[in-house]
């Protein structure tokens, strides 16, 4: 094992040993490399007179440039075509922080790392899996999710998912399977992990605060009683509530320092919370219980999370992060936000108007949802994956068809004043289909 590696792990034991154990095997030989980085980090700030160091081309004391390359670019070179370091630009990284501390009040008086910059937020859980995820561990899961999770983690992570009903009888998080499924795995193995994604993708349901306050305690019960507990939160739509009943803040402000045996890891990005999705910029930010000075802890982990961005796609694109770090601090970024919030709300209530309708109650179950961007129904008479094909062969509309009997509609980009033909072309979609079918 590579000596700075071993510093690293020590570091980590020392403050706490349970984060350490948690860590997959490529996680406790990840580093950041010293070396050329190292060296042409102090040369930069001591070679006054030549810098000849750096791995890219200059001219005139700035990143080399093609004027037709800079006539589409409104950031100066060097913030735009530069190499960004692998933990990402710090500016950004301390300003997503504090946004993040912002956003949730339950973090206060709480240390968390600073966040460490990928390539959104799928690039994001792969770093994460390079972490701590080893072949064959288990992964929890409701049993309604984003089909990215079964690509990452099992097919090139070798991990295992294993599902839990997402909704109750009741319409709402289905508490006693979630525990049922940590307490059977906490006999099978002493690491559990635990991913859990709100707003959910595919259903746009968030968990109400007294759900996300029973989730917090089931975890620190099955963490109280020995074993290990991972989490990973996908926070990707973050921010886009919709209601009074769903919990406004993540569950890893409530989870983060809540027990020594619980280690929270948070995946976020500008990708939806500020609608820029081809920037691709994702963070991961840790929380954890330290022994004495959390900021070790703290540092010893970014620096392997940054030497898995390295040792993958070096680092993100400085230009994207100057982008969004540019519109964070802007004065008018508060109101803009809202604006479009505003955009969405506005299409979830009449999503929400139009299903409650009772023509339609005959040929779909509308599942519960009150943030993010989709809402799911699950048909009653026909083949989700039928209706989808004859939906797009015969009326020219797009919906997502999943498992046996659910399909996904994206509200997010649908116009208000298009969702009731909307729906009125599913359900005359499912009328064809029944009627072929000699229904």
């Amino acid at each position: 094992m590579n000596p700075i590696a071993e510093e690293l792990n020590g570091v980590i034991q020392n403050s706490n040993p349970n984060t350490y154990d948690m860590l997959s095997n490529k996680g406790k030989q990840l580093y950041f490399p010293r070396g050329i980085l190292s060296q042409g980090a102090e040369a930069k700030e001591k070679a006054f007179r030549y810098n000849a160091t750096i791995g890219i081309a200059t001219e005139g004391g700035v990143p080399m440039h093609l004027p037709s390359v800079m006539s589409s670019i409104n950031v100066d070179p060097e913030q735009s075509l530069n190499y960004a370091p692998s933990f990402g630009v710090l500016r950004l990284r301390e300003t997503w922080r504090t946004n993040i501390f912002d956003k949730n009040p339950s973090l206060s008086g709480k240390a968390v790392s600073l966040p460490i910059v990928t390539n959104g937020i799928t690039h994001g859980l792969s770093v994460t899996a390079d972490m701590w995820i080893d072949e064959g561990d288990v992964i929890l899961l409701p049993d309604k999710i984003w089909g990215n999770y079964n690509l990452i983690f099992t097919v090139l992570h070798g991990a295992k998912i294993r599902q839990y009903p997402l909704f109750s009888s009741q319409r709402g998080f289905n508490l006693n399977a979630f525990e049922d499924a940590l307490q059977k795995q906490a006999l099978d193995t002493k690491k559990i992990v635990v991913l859990l994604n709100f707003p959910n993708n595919p259903t746009g349901y968030t968990p109400t605060s007294a759900e996300g306050k029973r989730i917090q305690e089931i975890l620190i019960n099955v963490a109280e009683k020995g074993n290990n507990v991972l989490v990973l939160t996908d926070d990707a739509y973050f921010g886009l509530f919709y209601d009074d009943t769903s919990m406004k803040e993540s569950l890893f402000a409530l989870l983060t320092e809540s027990h020594p045996k619980i280690m929270t890891i948070k995946l976020d990005g500008a990708t939806k919370e500020t609608y820029v999705w081809g920037l691709r910029v994702g963070f991961i930010t840790y929380g954890t219980l330290a022994k004495d000075n959390p900021s070790d802890i703290y540092d010893a982990l970014e620096k392997k999370t940054a030497g898995a961005v390295r040792g993958s796609i070096s680092n993100d694109s400085h230009l994207s992060q100057s982008v969004i770090l540019g519109a964070l601090n802007s004065e008018n970024y508060p109101k803009e936000k809202e604006e479009k919030f505003r955009v969405m709300l506005q299409r979830v209530r009449r999503v929400k108007e139009v299903l409650a309708n009772k023509k339609y109650s005959d040929v779909w179950e509308v599942y519960p949802f009150n943030s993010g961007y989709f809402m799911c129904l699950g048909l009653k008479t026909v083949d989700p994956e039928a209706l989808r094909v004859h939906l797009l062969d015969k009326y020219g509309v797009g919906i997502i068809s999943l498992g046996k009997s659910d399909i996904r509609v994206a509200f997010s980009c649908v116009e208000e004043e298009d969702i009731t033909e909307l729906f009125d072309i599913i359900y005359q979609g499912i009328k064809d289909v029944e009627k072929a079918a000699g229904m």
